[in-house]
């Protein structure tokens, strides 16, 4: 995926625009890694923010809308195109101002740009 493209939701992912996906659960390719806390776009960087709970000692991670797959609404379900182990070894995110740092939002999309393709998890 193009890291251009990594910003925005793939046309098969299921998004719809304006849809509204706090609360939902989001499931990697080798199981759950959290709920969606919120969602943000500066930039045009289209991401979610993730609080993964205990599974990562509290901490949220930065997920990039290009990762996600596919979009449950029966559900309340996001899938990504990642592993567990991938979203937890991405660029740390600490504070919420890093949702509007270019640089920062610039080297998550570097990072999970790189990583091999990977087959989803069903929704």
């Amino acid at each position: 995926m193009a890291i251009d493209r990594i910003w925005s939701y793939t046309p098969d992912s299921g998004h719809t625009e304006g849809q509204d996906l706090t609360g939902f659960a989001v499931a990697a390719t080798d199981g759950t890694i959290g709920h969606v806390d919120r969602e943000a776009a500066p930039h045009d960087m289209r991401h979610l923010v993730v609080d993964t709970g205990v599974w990562v000692f509290g901490r949220s991670v930065l997920v990039p809308a290009g990762v996600i797959t596919g979009i449950d609404i029966q559900g309340r379900k996001v899938t990504l195109a990642c592993s567990r182990g991938d979203a937890k070894a991405a660029p740390r995110f600490q504070t919420d101002s890093e949702t509007r740092d270019r640089e920062y939002l610039r080297s998550v999309g570097e990072y999970y740009d790189r990583l091999p393709p990977r087959e989803a998890a069903s929704v």
